[in-house]
């Protein structure tokens, strides 16, 4: 198809745009041949007329189909050009987070500006070994690529790693280096690699600086060469530096700073030994203060200073050496200080460099000018004077950079040659700035030779694919930058007019400018002048077109310095700075510098000035250098683009990454491969993915033939497409036309199958409504019939109903007038008799109320006259008394009167005088009472207080002992921390000596767990066993690693002395206490006032006045009576209300030591509870025989129990002790206040002898209390002191690490119980070996009494003999049972192992004979060796069997072997189990069996040792079947084909075409499972366990599970819909796999469950919120970052498929940010589940099995 007619309706093309540079739009409208303009709709749905140039008619940009864009590859691009690679770039990185893209034989590396997870050891484990392609771009891809060349074609490589400031080249290195020392192998690789990273801070702080576009930028180039050997293991490194930017130490622009070392060195000068180099703040210094910036946001210039020390002695740097390096470079600092007219900074400059300050004084300020017959000194200007002094720091800077990298390299350096290496590049790309100079022409330059050389290599790979796959080929046009090349370095040109120009005596950057123009200006078509100025110049490079100012070329081309200078610092005293100048005259080959600029290049000078070499030159003949070394490797590209200016995460800058795409060669690739074939596919994949487009007869079985017939027919034109060997060739754009026409084919069928399934559900709708009809229609039929036939049954009722309602209705109205006439009749008669009653009763009312009335009015008439006569009578009798008063009156006033009546009243004067004297006589009797009482009770009141201080005084003596008590208490605390921490260590010490038996129970809690219902408990206690498991069998891998280790050493002769650094570690507690004190107050008592009065007269008036005083003193006298009680009553209710306050501090502090007691007292309820829980399963474990009675082990941790028990009755008693002290002391102080007060009070009326009795008793008491603490003060002393060694062991114990912690405990607590219990083992151990020896003679006693009987028996008479003497007679001896034991010498001990374990085939073993018999063999020799009592040869059989069982397996590392192995380990250990005389063990026994138990030794500990074995044996056959089956994984899983026709291969570049790819032979998911037939058969076959079996296949299925996963996770063109239906059908298979072996129960199905999740996460609808909580729900074995990667890696193969979107994953994440789990992407592809091994009784009799003479053990003899 022509390219014009690709222009149709709705095809997208790109238009340039000025803000995203490329913008997408659509056509609505055909483009037809001579239209001027183009119709397009925007994506914002504006439309939009683009117009074409009539000249040239260039069409815009076609853009690619959506299932192209984010491909890992750019190469695979239907359409390649710019925006095409723009735009598959931005999504990638802005939409899925991708940062590498491969483009070709590039990697492009896009800074994220965030810390991403995919650097730790499993990425670059997952990486290992796999082909460039297979994995998703990165940068460990590309290092395994260099490092499989180097192994296989035996060619050093280089990795070229450029890109501007801030891209991320130096970080890229770094990780290719780690790869390389990781995947290495060697054992020194940690050294090397932890030596060339230590090297990163040294470089960093004297190479990196920052600028205003990075904050720790590279000011230098280098090149590091990391050597191998012959086994591809690292052995050295090298680097060599380029382009260190000189200038920098005596200029900064602004927001930018010096190298970082000049910084730290100032953080640094608070420390005592940088005081001499007399440094300040940066901002002191000219050369640190000019970008005004000193300091970076989030950087600790001391810590950095920490690192950057720690590297030099890393590096092997001396303490020495790097104080002469920072004495050094303070003294560059001091000379930026140096004036013209200060002298200060000068002394200390020389004071440091230790140089004369004359001479150099002197020619800071003066030059030496030579003439043919003298030598003139000459001051120069201060403008010169000061150019010199920072040329002179400068030249110092560069020499302590270069003496520095030779350091480094010493360092990194080996003795041995490297055999090949791999050199990582890390350079500047191009640069282009406002103002560009020297520098920047230089790296320009570089760059311009660096492309060359790229293009050479792309165009030579693609030269050679094509002559691979034997395709004609014409020269492919790419561009040529020699010309450039040779406009800069040949002969006349810019270098050698620049050189020319500074040996002229007066040559000048005018001049030099004027040279090049004449010299090529219009005559070389890279140079050009620009328009407005004549001192600059243009050179068109590959990148871009570069303007470069002449200012300045000529003088940092010659780099001068003065020479005397020069020699001032030679003559100095300061040997590490004569050491930097002794190689003046002696080039560095390996580096060069550049004076000044935005990049300075390393160098060596020369001293001699006429012989001195430019800084051109010198940087010309550095790259020709490398270029040759570059030339000789076979070169990777790693292109790193920085997205954006601002340091953004994950955001893209079009133009900036447009300018660097284009300025790092990535669209000369794009450009290069699209002028030939872009576009390569395999005839397999060219067939899969367009099968749709294909006839049935133009299917073939030669796939070559059927592509051929197709294309012929799809492309007319044969010019856009190439057969190969192996591939198709298409040109660009052909690919996106096939999809097209696939696409096309697959909607025409999507619309046919849409028709017939429309049609099929139309006409079942339509089926489904007629029958729906007739359903209908019968039904209302019946209806109405039944309705007619109820209305005709309801009309005969209605009438029934009819005559039966008019009947009753006239019944009805008969009754009713009936019953109303009666009515009528009977209220008529009723209202006449009741109108007679009314007549009656009112006549009656009337006559009653006359008689009522009359009698009113008679009495009311006699009240009347009663009232009047009252009234006469009245005033009658009061006129007669008033005249009786008035003679009374006129009597009165007579004196005899007066006499007669006052007769009596003198006597009664006198009486009330008498009377009245004596009361005040008692007033004043009581009144001299109460003072004397008031008196009498202040001195008591002063004696009870200080009695009560004396008490309160006591009382906080009391209290002092009550903390005494406490701090007891909190010691006995201590000491019950002590035991627990005991308990542990028996716990562990149990652990150690009682493992198999923990084993069993283990089994059995499982057993019972799985019959119960609670799940989760079950899971719980699995997880734990499981774990413990995990743990104990990494210390046996760990153990086994270190013995291997320790093997290798010893066969080298090395020694390796391990150090164990320990800290201590102390204890620290804090108590508070509160004091309670009690104030008793007293009252005071007014005193009474009297009145003496006189005698009155016998008058009225005294009387009066006497009267009124004796009521003024009574009631004086009853106030003061009310204020005496008033006083008593406040006295009262003060004691009372102290006594309160007393009683509730002491209940306070009554509750407070009573909740103590109770925390004590169940603390120690608590211990006392666990160790007889202990005790209890002890003595279970005893009475089941975990171990033998008699056992060393068992003893010694029954005596550990009992001293255990011991020590807690010990510490209850101690309990009970502190418990009575608590009660007597709260008891004595309850009586202390309550003898208090009663004395308070007794003392008040007058009493003070029980207060002497109160103290007396507090004395005593005080002394027995502080007697009883001493008590027991001792006796916590002297249990402290029985717990300080042990406490010091548990302490030390805790410091170590976990396994050094167990052993040395158990080690600790071994030796004490062993040495207190000596006695009694010794005892025992007499008494043991008495009984054996008994046992042993009296065995041999009945023996020899047997035969003896035996030989009686036999003996004929001797005359029988006499009689039959003449003939020869041959004695046969009666074969006696077989005991099951074998006997052999002990010389043929060796030879014993070499047939039965060295020399032993397990193919013929396991074919012919007994499984397991070689175990058998070796416990029948076992038994004869515990038979004859035997302990040497008994630990010789068992240690020499496990030696050569190892020694077995570390030569001969096949799967048969192990397997065969660790069948006899395990059967050798089920025997040691099952005769062992365990009840456990033997209850299952015959007796037989029982009978051939061991009797002489307890042999559980080899039990453990043998378990171990097994346990190494299981991990390295789980090894040894990984690496058989994990190549089968990856291509079986997840590539090949399972389902025909399901698969949409896409597009995959040209990642394919690397060297390293081998055409070997795919694996399918058949070849596994005949692997797994292959492991199973074999371990069946060999004898091993069926729950051995089921735990090895679980590991397979596991690791199955997480080699695939890991794949999916890394390969983003696996990530779809239909290879999510291929992976459930492979798990399906392996699901009836399991099935049909009966092991569905071993957890294997379990073990996929991630697989099967991430399969169904492939096939769900990923759209709506719906969806997401689907996905949360279904994926719980997923992690979150699983789920968001496989969401993130998701790739439509056909276009009916949708991306997901960024939205929709977010919600996922917010859905999943709850969980709590690990946050790592890949699954731990390496891990190993723990191994148990349940015994297993042999049903075979010892004595029935029979040596084969096969294995020529004929020295063995049956006992």
């Amino acid at each position: 198809m022509a390219a014009p007619e690709l222009y149709s309706k709705f095809a997208r093309v790109w238009i340039p745009d000025t803000t995203e540079v490329w913008r997408s739009a659509d056509l609505i409208k055909d483009y037809k041949p001579g239209d001027t303009v183009l119709h397009l709709q925007l994506e914002d749905e504006t439309e939009f007329e683009y117009k074409l140039d009539p000249k040239s008619g260039v069409l815009p940009p076609l853009r690619n189909p959506d299932i192209l864009v984010g491909e890992n590859d750019l190469t695979a691009l239907s359409y390649l050009h710019e925006p095409a690679v723009l735009h598959n770039l931005r999504v990638r990185f802005t939409d899925s987070k991708l940062i590498y893209t491969y483009c070709g034989i590039i990697l492009v590396a896009i800074n994220p500006y965030e810390s991403l997870p995919i650097y730790g050891s499993d990425i670059i484990n997952a990486y290992s070994g796999q082909n460039m392609g297979d994995m998703d771009p990165h940068i460990f891809a590309v290092s395994e690529e260099a490092y499989k060349q180097m192994a296989r074609d035996e060619k050093n490589q280089s990795i070229i790693v450029s890109g501007e400031s801030g891209a991320g080249k130096t970080v890229s290195a770094k990780y290719a280096m780690r790869y390389f020392a990781t995947v290495s192998g060697s054992s020194a690789e940690a050294s090397v690699e932890e030596k060339v990273l230590a090297s990163s801070p040294i470089m960093e702080a004297i190479g990196n600086a920052k600028t205003t576009r990075n904050d720790n930028s590279s000011r230098f180039g280098k090149y590091i060469e990391i050597g191998f050997d012959r086994k591809h293991h690292i052995i050295g490194a090298n680097m060599r530096t380029y382009l260190l930017e000189k200038s920098r130490v005596v200029f900064q622009a602004c927001e930018e700073r010096n190298y970082h070392i000049f910084y730290q060195l100032c953080a640094c000068v608070h420390l005592p030994e940088f005081e001499p180099l007399k440094l300040g703040s940066a901002d002191d210094f000219p050369y640190t203060n000019q970008g005004r910036s000193p300091i970076i946001e989030g950087v600790n210039d001391l810590k950095e200073m920490e690192a950057t020390r720690k590297a030099f002695s890393l590096l092997g740097i001396t303490e020495a050496h790097q104080m002469g390096l920072f004495q050094i470079l303070s003294a560059i600092l001091h000379l930026g200080n140096v004036e013209y007219d200060e002298s200060g900074h000068l002394a200390v400059f020389c004071e440091l460099t230790e140089v004369s300050y004359e001479s150099m004084a002197h020619w800071l300020c003066h030059k030496k000018l030579k003439t043919a017959t003298e030598t003139l000194n000459k001051p120069v200007t201060q403008l010169e004077a000061i150019n010199g002094r920072d040329a002179l720091a400068k030249h110092i800077y560069a020499k302590l950079f270069s003496w520095i990298v030779g350091q480094v390299n010493k360092a990194l350096s080996t003795s041995s040659k490297p055999h090949s290496f791999i050199g990582v590049l890390d350079i500047y790309g191009f640069e282009t700035f406002e103002v560009n100079s020297f520098e920047q022409f230089c790296i320009n330059y570089a760059n311009e030779k660096l492309q060359q050389q790229f293009n050479m290599h792309v165009f030579k790979l693609e030269q050679e694919e094509y002559m691979k796959e034997q395709i004609p080929w014409t020269l492919i046009d790419f561009y040529d930058n020699q010309p450039c090349i040779n406009l800069i370095e040949a002969k006349m040109g810019l270098l050698d007019l620049l050189d020319e120009e500074c040996t002229m005596p007066k040559g000048s950057d005018e001049s030099w400018a004027q040279k090049l123009y004449n010299t090529h200006l219009k005559k070389s078509s890279h140079f050009e002048k620009p328009r407005m100025s004549n001192k600059a110049f243009i050179i068109l490079h590959f990148a871009d077109k570069v303007e470069y100012q002449c200012d300045g070329f000529l003088e940092k081309n010659k780099d001068t310095v003065n020479e005397e200078q020069i020699n001032v610092l030679k003559a100095s005293k300061f040997a590490l700075l004569v050491e930097l100048f002794q190689d003046e005259e002696t080039p560095a080959a390996l580096s060069t510098t550049a004076p000044s600029g935005r990049a300075k290049f390393g160098r060596s000078t020369q001293s001699f000035r006429e012989h001195k070499k430019s800084v051109g030159l010198q940087f010309r003949n550095s790259l020709h250098l490398l270029m040759d070394t570059l030339n000789a490797t076979t070169p990777h590209y790693v292109r790193c683009v920085k997205p954006n200016d601002v340091k953004a995460p994950f955001m893209m800058d079009p133009h900036r990454a447009v300018q660097q795409l284009r300025a790092c060669g990535v669209l000369e690739t794009i450009r290069i491969s699209a002028t030939g074939f872009p576009s390569r596919w395999t005839y397999q994949e060219f067939f899969s993915r367009y099968r749709v487009l294909m006839r049935q007869k133009e299917i073939l079985s030669d796939r070559k033939l059927t592509c051929q017939s197709v294309l012929e027919r799809l492309v007319q034109n044969k010019d856009k497409y190439q057969f190969g060997k192996t591939k198709i060739f298409f040109r660009a754009g052909q690919v996106a036309y096939l999809e097209k026409l696939r696409a096309d084919k697959l909607r025409t069928a999507c619309i046919h199958i849409q028709k017939t399934i429309r049609c099929w559900l139309a006409r079942k709708k339509y089926l489904r409504i007629r029958q729906a009809a007739i359903t209908l229609q019968r039904y209302a039929r019946g209806h109405q019939a039944r309705c007619l036939c109820k209305t005709l049954r309801r009309t005969r009722a209605a009438v029934i109903f009819q005559k039966y309602t008019r009947m009753w209705a006239v019944r009805r109205q008969f009754l009713r007038q009936k019953a109303a006439a009666a009515l009528i009749q009977r209220l008529m008669r009723g209202y006449t008799a009741r109108l007679e009653y009314k007549r009656l009763v009112c006549e009656h009312k009337a006559l009653l109320i006359q008689r009522w009335v009359r009698g009113f009015l008679a009495r009311w008439r006699f009240r009347r006259i009663k009232r009047a006569v009252v009234y006469l009578q009245c005033c009658v009798r009061r006129m007669l008394a008033r005249r009786e008063l008035k003679k009374l009156k006129i009597e009165a006033r007579s004196v005899e009167h007066y006499k007669k009546l006052n007769f009596g009243m003198e006597n009664k004067i006198m009486q009330l005088q008498r009377k009245l004297d004596e009361q005040h006589k008692e007033n004043r009797e009581f009144s001299e009472q109460i003072r004397q009482m008031e008196s009498h009770s202040a001195t008591e009141l002063e004696k009870l207080h200080l009695q009560l201080k004396t008490l309160q005084d006591a009382e906080e003596e009391s209290r002092h002992r009550g903390d005494l008590v406490t701090s007891l208490q909190e010691e006995l605390e201590l000491v019950r921390q002590e035991l627990e921490k005991n308990k542990e260590a028996y716990k562990r010490l149990e652990m150690y000596f009682l493992k198999d038996e923990m084993n069993r129970l283990i089994q059995e809690q499982e057993q019972q767990i799985k019959e119960s219902t609670h799940e989760e408990a079950t899971e719980h206690l699995q997880a734990q066993m499981n774990e413990e498991r995990f743990r104990y069998q990494n210390l046996l891998t760990e153990h086994l690693k270190l013995e291997e280790r320790y093997a290798d050493l010893r066969s080298e002769k090395e020694l390796s002395k391990p150090g164990h650094n320990r800290a201590d570690s102390g204890y620290s507690s804090s108590q508070s206490e509160i004091v309670h004190s009690s104030v008793l107050t007293g009252s005071e008592v007014s005193s009474l006032e009297r009145e003496d009065a006189g005698q009155t007269a016998a008058d009225v008036s005294l009387l009066l006045k006497l009267q009124r005083r004796v009521a003024e003193l009574e009631k004086e006298k009853m106030d003061l009576q009310g204020e005496m009680d008033t006083k008593e009553e406040q006295l009262q209710l003060e004691r009372t209300k102290e006594l309160e306050d007393c009683r509730r501090v002491l209940g306070a502090e009554r509750d407070y030591e009573a909740l103590k007691r109770q925390e004590l007292e169940s603390d120690n309820k608590k211990l006392k509870k666990d160790l007889q829980e202990l005790c209890q399963s002890l003595s279970k474990g005893s009475g089941s025989k975990v171990a033998s009675p008699g056992g060393q082990a068992y003893n010694v941790l029954l005596e550990q129990l009992d001293s255990t028990t011991e020590e807690l009755e010990m510490r209850k008693e101690e309990v009970l002790i502190l418990r009575s002290q608590l009660v007597n002391h709260e008891a004595f102080k309850h009586k202390v206040v309550c003898k208090l007060f009663s004395c308070i009070s007794w003392m008040i009326f007058g009493s003070l002898s029980l207060c002497r009795i109160l103290e007396s008793q507090l004395q005593t008491q005080g002394q027995s209390h502080e007697k009883e603490v001493e008590g027991l003060r001792a006796e916590l002393q002297q249990l402290r002191a029985e717990l300080g060694h042990q406490q010091q062991m548990l302490s030390d114990s805790l410091e170590l690490p976990h396994d050094a912690r167990i052993q040395a405990s158990l080690q600790h607590e071994i030796s004490r119980l062993t040495q207190q219990n000596m006695d009694l083992l010794e005892q025992m151990g007499k008494q043991d070996k008495m009984v054996r020896k008994l046992k042993k003679h009296l065995k041999i006693y009945m023996k020899k009494f047997g035969e003896a009987e035996g030989v009686h028996i036999e003996q004929s008479p001797p005359e029988n003999m006499v009689g039959e003497s003449g003939r020869t007679v041959s004695i046969v001896r009666k074969e006696r049972d077989f005991q099951g034991m074998l006997e052999y010498r002990r010389e043929d001990e060796s030879k014993l192992f070499k047939i039965l374990i060295t020399e032993l085939k397990p193919r013929g073993v396991a074919v012919n004979l007994v499984p397991g018999l070689p175990a058998y063999i070796l416990f029948m020799c076992l038994r004869h060796a515990d038979y004859a009592d035997d302990d040497q040869r008994v630990s010789t059989l068992l240690n020499s069997s496990i030696n050569t069982i190892k020694n077995v397996l570390k030569k001969h590392g096949d799967f048969e072997t192990i397997s065969f192995w660790l069948a006899n380990t395990c059967r050798f250990l089920h025997c040691l189990r099952q005769y062992s005389g365990e009840e456990a063990y033997t209850k299952h026994n015959t007796p037989r069996q029982n009978e051939h138990c061991l009797t002489n030794f307890d042999l559980s500990e080899y039990q453990q040792v043998l378990s171990d074995l097994a346990i190494q044996i299981y991990q390295q056959l789980i090894r040894v079947i990984e690496n058989i089956l994990h190549p089968k994984i990856a291509p079986a899983m997840l590539e090949q084909e399972t389902i025909q026709g399901v698969m949409g291969v896409k597009p995959t570049g040209m990642r394919k075409r690397t060297s390293s790819v081998y055409e070997e032979r795919s694996h399918s998911l058949e070849s596994i499972l005949k692997q797994l037939d292959v492991f199973y058969y074999t371990l069946l076959q060999h004898g091993n366990d069926t729950e051995l079996v089921r735990q090895v296949i679980k590991q397979l299925f596991y690791a199955i599970c997480s080699v695939t996963l890991n794949n999916l996770l890394l390969r983003k063109d696996m990530c779809s819909w239909s290879k999510g239906l291929q992976i459930r059908y492979n798990v399906c298979q392996l699901e009836e796999w399991l099935l049909d072996k009966d092991v569905q129960g071993s957890g294997a199905r379990e073990s996929l469950e991630p697989l099967i999740q991430a399969a169904q996460l492939l096939q769900i609808k990923k759209k709506s919120q719906d969806d997401a909580e689907a996905i949360c729900t279904m994926c719980t074995a997923l992690t979150t970052e699983q789920i968001v990667k496989i969401l993130s890696l998701y790739t439509p193969v056909n276009e009916f498929e949708e991306r997901v979107s960024i939205l929709f994953i977010k919600s996922v994440q917010t859905l999943l940010k709850d969980r709590k789990e690990s946050s790592q992407l890949l699954m731990d592809a390496k891990i190993i589940f723990p191994v148990t091994f349940p015994f297993n009784l042999s049903p075979v009799a010892l004595e029935t099995i029979q040596i084969p003479s096969s294995l020529n053990l004929n020295f063995l003899t049956p006992v």
